[in-house]
């Protein structure tokens, strides 16, 4: 066996063959892992081992080095990108439509008149809006849609937004506690108002074809 296998190599003192630590000065010289590997190709090399506490300093150095770099880096980034000037599109101005004539002194004078139009875009139709069911009228509607009160009105109103860019006609919402024809606790999205079954039920396939397959006519009362 060979002395650097029996003699610690920081202080000399006798090693056992299976003695991890040094019993005079403490170092480990024997043991498994990344560490003990380390400590030992260093004491193959040089005599002197610090001890090892050396390699959590060393890989305390190196992350502070790549930090350091990471942060130049980033201030450099950081400069560049606020130094960018961002030029935005001028939009032209409208041009209105205006007639310049001049005054003529005598009849051969004439100057002609110029005139300057302009396209104006057509502006959008206006969102067709929910209907309330009318006061007071007994009749027949399509009911797309019933949601638990507890799930809140606008859920239902979103709901009869969805009815309304579907091309379904006379969309509203009611609260079923207010109609003796209703189980109470519901918003109802209904779809048209009929004064017979007649209608209301020739408007289900309609209604069908716009998404909302489970609707059926029902009669409001007050």
């Amino acid at each position: 066996m060979s002395p650097t296998d029996t003699t610690c190599p920081r202080c000399g003192a006798t090693v056992e063959p299976l003695q991890e630590y040094c019993l005079e000065c403490g170092l480990r010289v024997r043991g498994g892992g990344v560490v003990p590997a380390l400590a030992s190709g260093w004491q193959r090399r040089l005599r002197w081992y610090p001890g090892d506490w050396v390699w959590p300093s060393l890989l305390a150095l190196v992350v502070a080095v790549i930090a350091s770099a990471g942060a130049i880096w980033w201030t450099r980034e950081a400069s560049s990108a606020a130094g960018t000037t961002v030029v935005g599109d001028t939009a032209p101005l409208p041009t209105v439509a205006t007639t310049e004539s001049v005054p003529t002194t005598g009849p051969a004078a004439t100057v002609p008149t110029q005139t300057r139009q302009t396209t104006t875009a057509p502006r959008p139709s206006a969102r067709r809006a929910l209907i309330e069911w009318p006061q007071g009228r007994n009749g027949w509607t399509l009911v797309l849609v019933s949601l638990p009160t507890s799930a809140g009105r606008p859920q239902a109103v979103g709901r009869a937004r969805e009815a309304v860019r579907a091309g379904l006609d006379e969309v509203g919402v009611i609260d079923s506690s207010e109609y003796a024809s209703l189980h109470p606790g519901y918003y109802v999205v209904f779809s048209g108002v009929y004064a017979t079954i007649g209608p209301a039920q020739d408007a289900v396939s309609d209604a069908a074809e716009a998404g909302f397959e489970n609707a059926y006519a029902r009669r409001i009362t007050s």
